[in-house]
């Protein structure tokens, strides 16, 4: 970052927990983004706390991607100082983590420095934007996607302590949203429609009735009750029965390859803001 410009964006809570975001990071390391660059940079911004994302994030895609490099932006440099401690405990093979992970962590917010203008193929932004009011989402997306590479996306979300309700939406190079995932844990799932208390900030308050999202997870809860018959086949079949349901009532579903894992990707048109 250059010197004397401070970073842009307010300090998160900081709350790391282990294996928090692995529905995000297992969902990154299947796009076409990350699999096509030439220049697979990933920032994880805002990572917290601890510097467990970042490596966490590093430690899945490399598996599809061996030459991927993480970056971990944070805007305190107090996070920032105690991550590169830990990279260190890493490097010198006292971690779970490989030694050689492609990580590093820097200083910066929304407007993502990074050294030589590098531009990021993708960037994670999960947890961040909760405590902004929803009409900051707009302008943060635009300052974030600004710095993409050609083709590449933000992912901005939200998720529960354990990481077992997530749900982000993808936005493009442009700033504009494409898709909402949704990420369930569907053993003991009482309903799909608890995703609502973890929505993205350009959703959360919109779950009301006449906006679309509250259809959405509305019909989905519906359709969820609907499959009960195939419960004692397990919570896959059920889910994938009330996915089934969703599409049959009009939503577009086009990928069903994550439904097993309860997972459900929406095209932005079904559930925008009206």
């Amino acid at each position: 970052m250059a010197a004397g410009r401070a970073p842009i964006g307010r300090i998160t809570r900081g709350t790391t927990g282990t294996n928090r975001l692995r529905r995000i990071d297992r969902w990154i390391s299947r796009h076409p983004a990350l699999r096509r660059t030439d220049d697979p940079l990933i920032v994880d911004l805002g990572y917290g706390a601890r510097g467990w994302t970042a490596l966490e994030l590093w430690s899945r895609l490399s598996r599809a991607r061996p030459d991927v490099e993480v970056v971990g932006l944070e805007i305190d440099p107090a996070r920032v100082d105690g991550a590169r401690e830990e990279l260190e405990r890493v490097r010198a093979g006292q971690t779970a983590f490989s030694p050689d992970a492609r990580v590093r962590f820097d200083r910066g917010g929304f407007e993502v420095p990074l050294a030589g203008d590098r531009r990021p193929v993708v960037i994670r932004a999960m947890n961040v934007l909760r405590q902004y009011d929803e009409a900051d989402v707009a302008g943060a997306w635009q300052r974030m996607a600004s710095r993409l590479q050609p083709g590449g996306i933000l992912v901005e979300g939200t998720c529960d302590e354990r990481g077992r309700v997530a749900s982000w939406i993808a936005v493009d190079d442009s700033a504009l949203p494409r898709t909402l995932t949704i990420s369930l844990r569907l053993t003991d799932l009482d309903r799909p429609g608890v995703v609502a208390e973890r929505l993205p900030k350009a959703l959360i308050h919109r779950n009301v009735p006449g906006e679309r999202i509250h259809d959405v997870l509305r019909a989905l809860d519906e359709e969820w009750e609907r499959a009960a018959g195939l419960a004692p086949f397990g919570p896959v079949q059920r889910w994938e029965g009330a996915l089934r349901g969703l599409r049959a009532r009009g939503v577009d579903l086009p990928d069903r390859s994550r439904w097993r894992l309860g997972e459900v990707t929406v095209p932005w048109e079904h559930i925008a803001p009206r």
